[in-house]
């Protein structure tokens, strides 16, 4: 869940931290080093400080001598950061706030708090970094400490690992504007960046400055950020509200000892502030209203003015560098040949190749470009990867007016279109966007060892995502029809794209015998529900496929293989393969090893046997779906 920083943009009072610290907004589990993954430090950086960490008790560390335990310091060090606890064995609620004391050093230009973690349970550095220390270390820092494992090693009882927690000193500039501790702050679900703020007693405009966030930054659960503070931090029992609820993890007030007198002028300008911003808003929906209104007045007499023309073709080229917006033809010297009607359904700006640049891009069309059975090829023009697909001329149109009422990011985007240079216009070009990590089928061929479970997930709704957005979100509805590990696309990022390369069916357009014996008023919903059923079935292929690393044209298709979870043969005993679970495991992708939670596996199993149902009623919709994975990622 995403928690939004609603606040005014504020002059700096010029707070900054050592070497210039950021913020990191990539999950605790990525395997992305990025900016602010560790906290930096140089020459001139504090090469050591003693400062604090926030921990939360859970049911495992809920009492000060188990923490104390955990973070290598006294119990009476704890006891005296948290005057509020009485005793080292009392038990604490969870979620219960603990300042824990550490001490911070600069080494290999990257601060940290550097401890011993002897594993009492078999774990793996996942979930010692994300769950056990809470997101107070990233999991790929974890893994480069101890690099001898492997991530998906699973620890036995004894097996002692270095932990990095993250941590910074304030530099030069911070002490000289009073600041002695940058705490680090680890974020959960439902934080309130101002009211963390109020808690310490800080202006929200040093939160900002410290950790280089802008005014509309967003942040994430299980990331940390500094809290930069002039004292020591004290939790304050007194803060109205403070009671941390039993049993889920929530936030107990902490303050350093000095109070300011900012708040409520902060409070003042922010009420300020969102009274113009709403009337900005105002003003802008009206002036939207306006352009729509004119807008479509003009479409309406471009439309009338086109249909009155021909629909023969007629001689014209483009170059590559033109583009093309709306009905009227190109002019240029390339031989090509562009019809109105085509023109007609381009409503958006277009490229248009000729097929010298196709062949250049492709070499040729040779096979090594080739990346599918169905003529699709990966080029190269201007230092970019693209994908380029070979179509009939009679159904160029169809998929580009498709793309003209289209856009999501989950949905490969259209670049241009390339119309052939012979006498029959037969074969056209359609040229896409490439993700430039392939398809999704060619990355669980490769068992690409970056294709977590985790990422995995992100896949899937990723993928419901898009085909949810063409389910409920285009007027009218379209159904896929084509969607399979194939037309999934992955980016730079490992976020999924589902690519659209032919004419997508408007639903309720469709045939279908389960149409029959439905009144004629229920007709048409009957029919764009049914038609959307077909893109949930090849979802749930894709759903089993992204879980087993398997293709569905293997020795038997893939939905047989996940008979153990009901309604299938193998259900019926649980001596096969040594029951459900244990059918489970050797159907999930062994490249992924046990570095996954089994109850998520069963979870999307499950889900997917739903969606590959027999009866088309019987397999959720498109947002029930998204409800699930929703809760996954």
């Amino acid at each position: 869940m995403m928690i939004h920083f609603l606040f005014v943009i504020f002059i700096s009072i010029g707070l900054s931290s050592g070497a210039d610290q950021y913020y990191d907004g990539t999950s605790c589990y990525s395997a992305d080093n990025v900016q602010g993954t560790r906290y930096s430090c140089d020459s001139l950086s504090p090469s050591k400080c003693w400062t604090f960490l926030v921990y939360r008790a859970n049911d495992r560390f809920n009492t000060i001598a188990k923490i104390s335990t955990l973070f290598n310091v006294t119990s009476e060090e704890l006891l005296g950061k948290n005057s509020n606890v009485t005793s080292s064995s009392e038990v604490l609620n969870p979620g219960r706030e603990v300042v824990v004391p550490i001490t911070c050093s600069c080494v290999d230009r990257f601060y940290k708090a550097n401890l011993s973690y002897i594993f009492a349970g078999s774990m793996t550095l996942s979930n010692v970094a994300c769950e056990l220390f809470e997101g107070l270390v990233k999991s790929v820092v974890l893994e480069e400490q101890n690099s001898v494992f492997s991530s998906n090693s699973s620890f036995q009882v004894g097996s002692t690992i270095q932990v990095p927690l993250k941590c910074a000193c304030p530099d030069k500039n911070s002490t000289n504007a009073g600041v002695e501790f940058l705490v680090t702050y680890p974020l959960i679900r439902n934080d309130d960046p101002n009211v963390i703020c109020e808690r310490f007693n800080i202006s929200v405009s040093n939160l900002l400055d410290v950790n280089h966030l802008d005014a509309f930054a967003t942040v994430y659960p299980n990331t940390t950020v500094l809290v930069p503070l002039k004292s020591e931090p004290k939790i304050n029992f007194d803060f109205p509200g403070s009671s941390p609820p039993s049993n889920s993890p929530g936030f107990i007030p902490i303050e350093p000892v000095e109070k300011s007198r900012k708040s409520t002028q902060l409070q003042k300008v922010y009420i300020s502030v969102s009274v113009v911003g709403f009337f900005l808003v105002l003003v802008t929906m009206v002036a939207c209203g306006l352009y729509v209104k004119t807008l479509r007045k003009c479409k309406a007499e471009e439309k009338s003015h086109t249909l009155t023309r021909k629909s023969s073709l007629t001689s014209c080229s483009t170059p590559r560098s033109s583009q093309l917006s709306g009905p009227t033809p190109p002019k240029s010297s390339t031989a090509s040949c562009l019809s109105p009607d085509l023109l007609e359904g381009i409503k958006y700006l277009l490229g248009n190749y000729t097929v010298e640049e196709m062949k250049k891009a492709t070499n040729d069309f040779s096979e090594e470009s080739r990346i599918m059975d169905d003529d699709i090829y990966k080029g190269f023009m201007d230092d970019a990867e693209i994908l380029i697909k070979q179509t009939r001329f009679e159904d160029t149109k169809q998929v580009i007016d498709v793309h003209s009422k289209i856009n999501h990011v989950h949905i490969v985007k259209l670049l241009g279109v390339c119309y052939g240079d012979d006498d029959n216009f037969s074969w056209c070009y359609l040229v896409f966007d490439y993700p430039s990590n392939g398809s999704l089928r060619g990355c669980l061929s490769s068992s690409n060892p970056s294709l977590r479970w985790r990422r995995r997930t992100h896949i899937a709704f990723d993928v419901a995502t898009g085909l949810h957005y063409l389910h409920y979100c285009v007027v009218p509805p379209y159904t896929h029809k084509n969607v399979s590990s194939k037309t999934i696309f992955l980016t730079r990022n490992w976020r999924a794209k589902v690519a659209v390369f032919e004419a997508m069916s408007i639903a309720g357009t469709g045939t279908s015998k389960d149409h029959e014996n439905i009144s004629h008023s229920d007709h048409f919903a009957h029919a764009i529900t049914s038609d959307q059923k077909e893109d949930i079935y090849a979802f749930g292929v894709v759903l089993l496929e992204l879980i087993s690393g398997k293709r569905n044209l293997e020795e038997k298709p893939l939905i047989e293989s996940v008979a153990f979870l009901g309604g299938g043969a193998s259900s019926s005993s649980d001596n096969q393969a040594g029951g459900c679970f244990d059918q489970l495991k050797n159907f999930v992708d062994p490249s992924l090893k046990d570095d996954y939670p089994l109850a998520e596996a069963l979870c999307l199993a499950v889900l997917a046997k739903a969606c590959t149902e027999d009866d088309p009623f019987h397999r959720p919709s498109m947002d029930d779906i998204l409800k699930v994975l929703g809760r996954m990622v």
